[in-house]
């Protein structure tokens, strides 16, 4: 079973930064592509950010490119991996629940936040950017 969790959110003032962290575990994780996504209030679902189940490559929305980094720490055995999302600039916009979510994939080298599909996700951590 794969157990995703996040942390780190919090209150930020406009232009500040966060990092969020989500904590995954479980079998086969390193045929799994890893990413975040965010919901806000009446707003579709973004898909951010991903990185490749192999670590070396990422994709980025529009909206978080120049701003936000992703990156992936595997542990010895892959039973367990850290994605962390790195966030400067923040702004109002930036406002919603962030989700960290993991794909299994064949591909262990690519990402697309193109693609809205997801095995699993965890249950989300609030940011919220306001002065």
């Amino acid at each position: 079973q794969l157990l995703l969790e996040e942390s780190g959110g919090g209150l930020v003032q406009p232009g500040g930064s966060l990092r969020l962290s989500c904590a995954a575990s479980g079998a086969g994780l390193d045929y799994d592509l890893i990413g975040w996504f965010r919901q806000a209030p009446g707003k579709v679902r973004e898909v951010i950010a991903c990185v490749s189940a192999s670590g070396t490559n990422t994709h980025y929305a529009d909206s978080a490119k120049g701003r936000f980094t992703i990156s992936r720490v595997n542990a010895m055995d892959n039973a367990k991996i850290t994605v962390d999302l790195q966030m400067n600039n923040l702004t109002p916009e930036d406002t919603a629940v962030y989700y960290c979510y993991a794909k299994s994939t064949f591909v262990r080298t690519l990402c697309d936040v193109r693609s809205l599909s997801t095995d699993a996700w965890g249950q989300g951590t609030l940011l919220t950017v306001s002065s």
